[in-house]
């Protein structure tokens, strides 16, 4: 008896077992995307699933804060032009911007999320292309540069950064803005230097506030606080070699030509009936062609 019963019980788990195998292969199959078939373009697979998906960074200001700016504005935009919806896949960056390359355009996140049709706000630059060979980068929509703004009414000209010693200075760390004034002159501005802000948007609020003297910071970031307000001044930073700054635009998988063709396209258009130059003038940032 306790043999047939160990049998019986052997069967039912078996049984079980089956049946859930069954049930994993078929919400398996439930949740895989469609299959690719090998002739079919990106175009065609982006029309056949009805959305155009646009990766942009998340909290980035001026363009992207809580699915509002300008690379949302721009995003919507390319999506009309295909004929598709959008959908947005705002992600945080990473390490680097060949992680970010990665995990939103040819291969996708580990965490399970993208990769997008297409990302948003990368330099156009040719070492980062012969770095990434996986990916295209194209239509440049937008020059960046590093400035700095100060209140005219104690720093009223600014020939070098010696015109505002002894003078706080906002700036936020990790970029490209604080690090140069970190290292300006040897380090002689660093203890001028007040470098806990998030990005530029936030060190041109407290100047703005009255906190600091001066704010440092992409031109984007302090024009869409700053722009149009007689107190201050936005210039490039008084320091020799300066770039004149950096071209972003799309990045997309490197077979997707047709799509590539299709949002450069799309991308001219906007720059040509002034849609770019407007998207701009929304978040208080004037648009410089790329």
């Amino acid at each position: 008896m306790v043999d047939q019963d160990l049998s019986r019980d052997a069967a039912r788990e078996a049984l079980v077992m089956r049946r859930r195998r069954l049930l994993l292969g078929a919400a398996a199959a439930l949740l895989a995307p469609a299959a690719v078939r090998a002739d079919e373009s990106s175009l065609e697979r982006i029309r056949g699933r009805g959305r155009l998906t646009v990766a942009v960074y998340q909290d980035m200001p001026p363009f992207h804060v809580d699915g509002r700016g300008i690379d949302v504005e721009i995003a919507q935009a390319l999506a009309r032009a295909l004929g598709v919806p959008l959908a947005l896949l705002p992600f945080q960056a990473d390490e680097n911007m060949g992680d970010d390359l990665r995990n939103m355009v040819w291969r996708g996140h580990y965490l399970g999320f993208g990769p997008a049709d297409v990302l948003l706000h990368v330099p156009v630059d040719r070492p980062l292309m012969q770095d990434n060979p996986r990916v295209q980068i194209f239509a440049p929509y937008f020059r960046e540069r590093v400035m700095i703004a100060r209140d005219l009414r104690r720093v009223p000209q600014l020939a070098s950064l010696d015109d505002l010693a002894g003078q706080r200075i906002a700036v936020p760390g990790q970029t490209l803005a604080g690090w140069l004034l970190i290292g300006a002159g040897g380090g002689r501005y660093r203890e001028q230097l007040s470098t806990t802000w998030h990005d530029g948007a936030a060190a041109a609020h407290a100047l703005r506030d009255g906190d600091v003297t001066a704010a440092a910071g992409n031109a984007s970031e302090l024009e869409s606080v700053l722009r149009g307000d007689a107190r201050f001044a936005i210039e490039p930073l008084p320091l020799p070699r300066m770039r004149e700054g950096w071209a972003i635009g799309c990045a997309v998988k490197r077979e997707a030509t047709d799509l590539a063709q299709a949002l450069q396209a799309a991308m001219n258009e906007l720059a040509r009936s002034g849609a770019l130059a407007e998207a701009f003038a929304k978040a208080n940032v004037a648009w410089q062609q790329a």
